[in-house]
Formats: C-alpha cells, sequence, structure tokens
C-alpha cells in the first residue's frame, strides 16, 4: 500500500514525502489534475499552501477524491480545505501565527500518542479554521486558542501545523501515529529497494546508449554518477568543469577522488574564461544561475558531441526541484537552480536525474550503501553555480580570490576544532559593501564578509549553528590576519525559512 501525499502548493510538500518514506512508508506525492488510480492507497495526506480557500482560484479536493474511501490527513492548507468543504467555516486569522508556537492537547487522540500535552509546533498560514465541521471535534489549540488539530474520529484527521519538519517537536511521531495507528499500514519501503529498482530503470532508458553525467564533486552529482555507472558501465563519461568558480584546490581534489579513487571515466574542461566573461558586470542572482546552466549546457553539448552521447545525467535532488518551482503548478517560486529552473529551453541533450525524488540525507544513504568514500558522501553540499552565488553582485576575479582564500580558512579551522561535520553546511560570503577599519595605524575601507553555518537534515529547513564564541573568534582573527581586502567578519543567525540557506 502506498501514501499519497496531495500537492496544494506548499514548499514543505516533498518533505512529508520523504519524512514518510524515511519512516518506511512508501510514498508518493501528486497533483490535482493527476488521474489517480486510489485501489491501493492506504493513507492521504493533503499538503499546505499558499492559498485561502476563499479565493476565486483557490484549488479544491480532486475528481477522483470521493472514489478513496480511506484516511485522510489535513496540514495547514488541507485542513482548511477539508473544513471548508465539509461545511464548517475558514476565516482571516485575527493574530496570525507564523513559525514555532506552542499548542496544548485537550483531548486524547491517537495522532497524539507519545506527545506531551505541550509542545511546539511549526505554523505557517494565517487562515484558521473558525467553525469545525459537524462531528468534529478539536484536540488541540495554541496558546492564542485557535484550533490547530481537530477530527471526526472515522476519517478524518486535521492539523494546521506542519508535522513534516524538524520545528515540529513531535511531529515525525505524529505522522508515525497517523500512518500505523490510524491507517493500519507496516513500513513497506527502504533505499535499498530505491537503488535496485532506479538501476534496472537506467538500464531500460539508457540501453546501448552513449552518455556523459556532470561531475561537480559533490555529493549529489557523485552518487548520481555511481548509480548510472551501476546501470551502463563503460557508456558513461563523466565530465567536471571549471568554471573558475571553485573553491581553493578544488577541481585538482575532484580529479584525485575520482579518476584515481574511484576509477571512474572522468575529463576535465577548463572554461573558466568562458563563463567569467559571460558572468561580467552581472548582479542580478537569477540572471547569474541561468547564465551559468546556460553554458553547463552548451559545454555539455560540445562534449557529447565530440562522444556521440544523448543523454547528460545531473545530480538534481528534490530541494533543487521545490525551490526552482517545477514540483508543483501552485508552488511559489524561490530561486532557479541551474540544473533545474536554469536551464535553456533548447537543449541537444536528454535529461536523466535519477535521484530527483531524493532529498540531500537520503543521497546520503545511497552513496554509503553505493560504497562511495565518507569524505565524498559526507561533504558539505557546494551549489552548482558555485562562488558566483556567493559573491554577493558582480564576479570578478578579485572577488573570487579573496573568498577562496577566506572560505579555505573557514572550513580548515572548522575541521581543526571538530566543528565541520558537526554542521550542516558551512561557507563564507563576500558581501558587495566596504566598512571602515585601521590596518598598521592607518584608516582601511575594505570588503565585509558574512560567515553561513547550519544545521540542517534534507536542506528544506534549517537553523544556524550555535559555534562556541572562541571557535567563531578564532577564524574571524585568522581571515583578518590571512586575507587581503577583508576588514570585517560577519555571522549569519537567520532560519530557514524566512531566510534560504544560501544568500543568492
Amino acid at each position: 500500500m502506498r501514501v499519497l501525499i496531495l500537492d496544494y502548493g506548499s514548499q514543505y510538500t516533498q518533505l512529508i514525502a520523504r519524512v514518510v518514506r524515511e519512516l518506511g512508508y512508501y510514498s508518493q506525492v501528486v497533483q490535482l489534475d493527476e488521474d489517480v488510480d486510489v485501489s491501493d492507497v492506504g493513507a492521504l495526506i493533503l499538503s499546505g499552501g499558499p492559498a485561502s480557500v476563499y479565493e476565486p482560484d483557490a484549488p479544491k479536493l480532486p475528481v477522483w477524491f470521493d472514489k478513496y474511501h480511506g484516511k485522510v490527513l489535513g496540514i495547514c492548507y488541507g485542513m482548511q480545505l477539508l473544513a471548508h468543504e465539509l461545511n464548517g467555516r475558514v476565516e482571516r486569522g485575527e493574530l496570525a501565527e507564523y513559525g514555532r508556537t506552542e499548542i496544548r492537547i485537550e483531548e486524547e487522540d491517537p495522532i497524539f500518542e507519545s506527545v506531551p500535552r505541550e509542545t511546539t509546533v511549526w505554523m505557517s498560514h494565517s487562515d484558521v479554521v473558525k467553525v469545525l465541521p459537524e462531528g468534529f471535534r478539536a484536540t488541540a489549540y495554541s496558546k492564542n486558542g485557535m484550533i490547530v488539530a481537530a477530527s471526526d474520529f472515522q476519517r478524518f484527521w486535521l492539523l494546521q501545523f506542519h508535522p513534516e519538519v524538524r520545528h515540529t517537536q513531535f511531529g515525525r511521531q505524529m505522522l508515525q501515529n497517523f500512518l500505523s495507528k490510524i491507517c493500519g499500514l507496516r513500513p513497506n519501503w527502504n533505499l535499498e529497494d530505491f537503488i535496485t529498482q532506479k538501476v534496472e530503470e537506467l538500464k531500460r532508458e539508457l540501453k546501448d546508449k552513449k552518455v556523459i553525467a556532470a561531475l561537480s564533486g559533490g555529493v549529489d552529482s557523485s552518487v548520481a554518477c555511481v548509480l548510472v555507472h551501476r546501470a551502463v558501465g563503460s557508456n558513461l563519461r563523466c565530465v567536471f568543469v571549471d568554471h573558475g568558480l571553485l573553491r581553493k584546490n578544488e577541481a585538482e581534489e575532484v580529479m584525485r577522488i575520482f579518476k584515481n579513487m574511484l576509477g571512474l571515466n572522468v575529463v576535465k574542461i577548463d572554461a573558466r574564461e568562458r563563463f567569467l566573461s559571460k558572468l561580467k558586470g552581472v548582479d542580478d542572482p537569477e540572471k547569474k544561475r541561468k547564465i551559468i546552466g546556460e553554458e553547463f549546457i552548451r559545454v555539455f553539448e560540445q562534449e557529447a558531441k565530440s562522444y556521440g552521447a544523448t543523454h547528460l545525467v545531473q545530480g538534481t535532488i528534490y530541494s533543487d526541484v521545490i525551490e526552482s518551482a517545477r514540483s508543483g503548478k501552485k508552488t511559489a517560486a524561490i530561486k532557479s537552480h541551474h540544473n533545474v529552473g536554469g536551464l535553456p529551453e533548447r537543449m541537444d541533450l536528454e535529461i536523466v536525474e535519477p535521484l530527483r525524488n531524493l532529498f540531500k540525507d537520503e543521497v546520503r544513504i545511497v552513496g554509503e550503501i553505493l560504497g562511495i568514500p565518507r569524505d565524498v558522501v559526507h561533504r558539505q553540499p557546494f551549489p552548482g553555480p558555485g562562488l558566483a552565488v556567493r559573491v554577493v553582485g558582480p564576479v570578478d576575479e578579485e572577488k573570487l580570490d579573496i573568498l577562496r582564500e577566506a572560505d579555505s580558512i573557514l572550513i580548515e579551522t572548522l575541521k581543526e576544532t571538530g566543528w565541520y561535520e558537526k554542521v550542516w553546511q558551512a561557507f563564507a560570503v563576500l558581501l558587495p559593501i566596504r566598512s571602515v577599519g585601521v590596518r598598521g595605524d592607518r584608516r582601511a575601507y575594505d570588503y565585509v564578509l558574512a560567515i553561513r553555518c547550519v544545521d540542517s537534515v534534507e536542506g528544506m529547513t534549517a537553523d544556524w549553528s550555535r559555534i562556541p564564541h572562541d571557535v567563531l573568534d578564532l577564524i574571524s582573527r585568522r581571515i583578518l590576519n590571512s586575507v587581503k581586502r577583508v576588514g570585517r567578519v560577519v555571522y549569519d543567525i537567520s532560519s530557514k525559512p524566512p531566510a534560504t540557506i544560501e544568500w543568492e
């Protein structure tokens, strides 16, 4: 039996699917206009979304909904839509509650089994259910008296908050309770099965075809390359493009690991001048990403032509897809990714994305199963556009050199102090502003550098890392003493949401 997640446009829709899969249940995200066979559906979850049920074009229940007679969990907009469709009343909240919110569970409910009476959850919608449909009882309230959970204890369970995000303390327990205790499902899916199924699928799709793969050296592209190599063997050529936007010594390290250690067929393309000339004077981050996406594809097309390849493998993962607003028609776009939203309309290659439905933590597990070295699998994420989106504003060689040195010092210091593997991602950002300082008793007017360190699991939500002050002090002093043109170091303490992990 599978778990269906009906996508109403929430940025967290695929996160629900990821958590459900992590709990061991096969999940699938579907869109409102899809024709769905509900005969093997054991649970249905309605996601959140940005719409209001009273908007003229607000998304409704799908045409197949009445054919499904199993249990339903409505989250955020999903709760409001179900309440509205069942003749309850939804209104704009007088006191909108966003972010972390304290709630109190007032009635016994199997969805709250093993959950404390008072707990913290994550809200993201200003509409509220004022009057429940007939036969429903409120089971939990916020500190302001808002109904945050309700049920008819037969078919429908409603949650105003998001149990799928890490900020909801016992959210995973609630989802587990819904699937196992309420729906009666048993875990039936794991990543070993994913690998087996994906390799067989790739063998059928790519039989007797020449394939090239975009290899950046990061975990996503690395796992994608090894996975496809299992399916097509010597018909795969991995292409590593040095676009001039890499970290210090990265090009040499990538070739050493993947050509020498893993034995893959890897070719290196020096395209530094090509990329930097295209980026000259460009300060808009979306334009940067699209330029880089365009140039990547053109480079790969040239390489594919010489190799006789018809397909291009990319390490696209689900958070890329979601943030590029490609996962659902109602999803709000956050930013384009060079390997999703940044792709040009005209391409001479067919794209293969074997990890498209996996999140970062799942990709790491797949990498471990495939036998990829730990230092590659647990390497911190690095954006495809590279340092171009970590130099805020126009990119040039001087700024890139400054950022490379500062970022290298940051990573080395974190490794020395034992903090590198404690944080999910750490990097430096060069800001387009300068600050007055003093160097050698003289006035200086140098760049401001931001340090960004975050804790996350899947990349969809993140919190800033509580690195000890003495470690931050060491990082700052080393950068200020060693990197010319940097006069001030600041630490970013923004969470995601509302911020994104990268600055651009």
